[in-house]
């Protein structure tokens, strides 16, 4: 992955012999905040390339003497396999853009140009360059900051959730994580308590529904020596192992009750009674509880009352990951540029790849997207993943029609243009009017913020 720069904007490389017709790109481009360089040959191009690292967007003309188009986008993107290249051609037919897009170029604009349609394609394609950036850059802080830094989000609800939990970090009282299986909970307790005083402590979880029903109490709580056939010893069981620390209850509400009533005396006495034990044992621990299950079941079914209002003291809901489609472009990218640093190859997602993706369910949230692009890695041998690479149940999605192509898409599938359009918007809403914070939450530049607000006055979406 390029490394992201922070002190300098992502820059447009134009490649066109005709001298004219670069210029007056580039003022064109210019004139929209973007940073550019012009390249009149394949050489060139290649020199300015090696020269400048903050390239991310490469305008190349099909044909040109010496180096074409298409040979001059292999070996922009050997280099840099990051780079997005879009072909310009006057010569535009469904052969020349199939087989410019299986040589890596992501799209093309043809000639005479239609600014307009190509700023709207710039801009888009573009917003993806910076979010490739903005996952670079919150890959720097993982091995320095081993906290919250660690969970890769970006849309507003999941920052929500981390404002609380670094609160409840803050303090010793349990808390309860509620979410899906697969949003991340684990993680999140991991998160709480290394962010607490408790840091330097074990972590000890434990998966409250896979323990076998005889066994959770002397699993939790220890047993002493003969307590029970096969105890020849005594065991200090996962409080005791876990004093100073945290313990980690997944899936709480699978607790027997019997159990409860132990794991309450724990939280209210600070103390434990082993299996089989006559004394009791003073216990140092903090608990943070998860569950799949909602509140009002675990409140009126699942746990005794009493434990219930102990262990909820602080509540934390993660919300699925369909709720949260901004964090399905951020992790799809930071779970593939993991892969290409795990496995030693550059591989990144297509933007139809990115549209069937934001237009899937994921019932499995964060661990089957994960999944999903490791099973999809596995079985692609190019560096980049279409549409066709990913399983079954997502590559057969319906496709939303291009609006330039048909304005009646489908319903059922959000375009990217105007999920951005509605983040960007609610956020700032939400921020009451402050540009800048939202840019920074949104993960995106400001100069991008700003010119997309242009458009949406000039769509009547501003007054």
């Amino acid at each position: 992955m390029r490394a992201a720069t922070e002190s300098h904007a992502p820059s447009i490389l134009v490649v066109d012999d005709d001298q004219s017709l670069a210029s007056t790109l580039k003022e064109f481009l210019t004139r929209e905040g973007y940073s550019v360089e012009v390249a009149l040959s394949g050489a060139e191009a290649l020199a300015i390339q090696a020269a400048n690292p903050d390239i991310a967007l490469a305008l190349v003309d099909l044909v040109m003497p010496v180096m074409g188009g298409l040979a001059l986008t292999d070996e922009l993107r050997r280099r840099d396999p990051e780079l997005t290249v879009v072909i310009m051609t006057g010569y535009a037919t469904i052969e020349t853009a199939v087989d410019a897009i299986k040589r890596g170029a992501e799209d093309y604009v043809t000639k005479p140009f239609d600014f307009e349609a190509v700023r709207k394609k710039l801009g888009r394609l573009m917003e993806v360059v910076e979010l490739r950036e903005r996952v670079a850059q919150l890959e720097k802080h993982l091995e320095r900051h081993p906290c919250f830094e660690n969970i890769i989000s970006l849309s507003a609800p999941m920052e929500r959730v981390l404002e609380r939990a670094r609160m409840a970090a803050g303090t010793d009282a349990s808390v309860l994580l509620l979410g899906e299986t697969g949003t991340g909970k684990e993680m999140l307790a991991r998160a709480i308590h290394a962010a607490s005083k408790r840091a330097r402590m074990p972590f000890v979880a434990v998966n409250s529904g896979a323990l076998p029903h005889e066994l959770v109490e002397s699993e939790l709580f220890g047993f002493r020596k003969g307590a029970f056939t096969g105890a020849y010893a005594d065991a200090p069981g996962i409080f005791s192992a876990a004093t100073g620390g945290t313990v980690f209850l997944d899936e709480l509400g699978e607790m027997p009750k019997e159990v409860q009533v132990k794991l309450l005396r724990v939280l209210q006495e600070k103390e434990l009674r082993p299996v089989g034990g006559t004394h009791a044992v003073p216990v140092d621990v903090r608990i943070v509880a998860a569950t799949n299950r909602s509140l009002s079941e675990l409140r009126s079914t699942l746990l005794r009352e009493d434990l219930y209002f102990r262990i909820a003291t602080i509540v934390v809901e993660v919300p699925p990951l369909r709720n949260r489609p901004e964090d399905i472009l951020v992790l799809s990218q930071h779970f593939a540029a993991r892969l290409s640093r795990r496995y030693g190859r550059e591989i990144s997602l297509t933007r139809p790849a990115i549209e069937l993706l934001l237009a899937y369910a994921f019932p499995g949230n964060v661990r089957e997207l994960e999944n999903c692009l490791e099973r999809t890695y596995a079985f692609t041998s190019g560096p980049l993943i279409h549409t066709v690479d990913l399983p079954p149940e997502i590559a057969d999605l319906p496709q939303q029609d291009s609006p330039s192509a048909n304005g009646n898409g489908s319903a059922k599938i959000l375009p990217i243009a105007e999920l951005e359009k509605r983040t960007i918007l609610h956020a700032i809403s939400e921020l009451h009017g402050d540009k800048l914070q939202a840019a920074r939450l949104l993960g995106i530049g400001k100069t991008t913020l700003y010119r997309k607000l242009k458009d949406y006055a000039a769509q009547g979406y501003l007054s």
